[in-house]
């Protein structure tokens, strides 16, 4: 067994906010059990972990202690054998208070392969919703979904199935699964999609002090501790894509340094409670002319957070709609649109033209500063290039396209 104990300091932060804690790992070794303890109403310290040969997981300040073994995890760890040699804990100094705050690590190393903890029963495939009625545009189909939820992988209170199974009961076609700073939640994906109905895409939130970004695909493990000018890269080599999440965001607003900005950002996350508010569309629009706005829930625990679909994105998707590359095809094209949810007011693009859908009396925005007035729940209005969006008459936002 090894403890590190101490407290860390305001000080200790600002000189380096990651720390790693070594745990040597002996040949032989079944198991690894880590705990963290902290006076938890006065500080947060985030908890993750690296073996020798890399990343094993991560759990921020949503978990005090997790255990990875050859067969199983810790939900937001990675199952597999445990390399001999030194490996580390990993504390983020997140909130520090003025005086410091004490904490003690104890990793405890086994030999006995331990059984994993008894698994929540998978719930019944929900009745999913009629679908709208959506014309097709040369073939392709328009699919509606959320690119931003979290499971018990990191900070939400539901497994992936139950999480597929709530999206699917709100009338969604696809779903990204989000979780922060892991893919310990990627092999469960194809199965419970296959179980609900649902194509879910494997996605990862990287989470710093500074920003979050989400990437989409099955990419591997993207580095946080790395200078965001590096994540757009990786995530691009790999053949996924990347998002700057809810740039507005209180304590976690885009301030990261880029000099390569990703077109796709969530300027319309469920925080977005007052859309007469148009800050994150002055900021989408000044961060690059061809932004490409995408929508998120930030979906966390039912009761405590906006449902999956609020708000909702819709993709023009080209191919298998089951499949969820042809969800980030459509995304790197720029096929979105997002909505209030999937039965609110609806503007989508059709070619030269949009559709405004269940949108009687409001007013089309187009990117130079011109309106118009939408007549009909169903009316046909000439597009021009850049973001589009349906406004109330008070400025709220009803719907946005690209």
């Amino acid at each position: 067994m090894a403890t590190h104990r101490g407290r860390w300091t305001l000080r200790d932060r600002a000189e380096e906010v990651l720390r790693a804690l070594p745990v040597t790992v002996a040949p032989g070794t079944a198991a690894l059990t880590v705990r963290l303890d902290y006076p938890r109403d006065a500080g947060v310290l985030d908890l993750g972990c690296l073996g020798p040969a890399g990343f094993r997981g991560w759990s921020g300040g949503a978990r005090d202690g997790y255990t990875i073994t050859a067969d199983w995890a810790t939900p937001g760890y990675l199952p597999g054998e445990l390399e001999p040699g030194e490996w580390q804990v990993l504390l983020r100094l997140h909130r520090i208070p003025p005086d410091g705050l004490d904490f003690e690590v104890t990793a405890t190393t086994g030999t006995t392969r331990s059984a994993p903890p008894a698994s929540t029963a998978a719930p019944e495939r929900p009745e999913r919703p009629p679908r709208r009625a959506l014309p097709q545009v040369d073939g392709r189909r328009w699919l509606a979904g959320d690119l931003h939820a979290h499971t018990v992988h990191s900070d939400g209170t539901q497994t992936v199935d139950e999480l597929a199974a709530l999206a699917v009961s709100r009338g969604l076609d696809f779903l990204a699964v989000t979780d922060h700073n892991t893919v310990s939640h990627h092999p469960w994906l194809p199965a419970s999609a296959r179980r609900y109905g649902i194509t879910l895409v494997p996605g990862q939130e990287v989470t710093t002090d500074r920003g979050h970004a989400n990437v989409f695909g099955p990419v591997g493990w993207i580095d946080f501790r790395q200078p965001a000018e590096s994540w757009l890269g990786a995530a691009e080599r790999a053949g996924g894509l990347l998002s700057i999440n809810h740039p507005l965001a209180a304590d976690c607003a885009w301030r990261q340094p880029v000099t390569t900005r990703a077109r796709l950002v969530e300027v319309w996350h469920s925080g977005w409670w007052d859309r007469t508010w148009g800050a994150p569309l002055a900021w989408a629009q000044a961060w690059r002319p061809d932004v490409v706005p995408v929508g998120g829930s930030d979906f966390h625990s039912p009761g405590a957070d906006a449902p999956p679909g609020t708000p909702t994105t819709w993709v023009l998707v080209d191919g298998d709609p089951a499949d969820e590359a042809a969800v980030r095809d459509a995304l790197a094209a720029g096929r979105t649109a997002v909505s209030a949810g999937p039965d609110a007011p609806l503007l989508l693009r059709l070619g030269d033209e949009l559709l405004a859908l269940d949108a009687d009396g409001a007013l089309l925005g187009y990117p130079d500063g011109r309106h118009r007035v939408v007549r009909g729940d169903r009316c046909l209005l000439p597009a021009a290039d850049g973001l589009h969006v349906l406004e109330s008459h008070r400025m709220e936002v009803i719907a946005l396209c690209s």
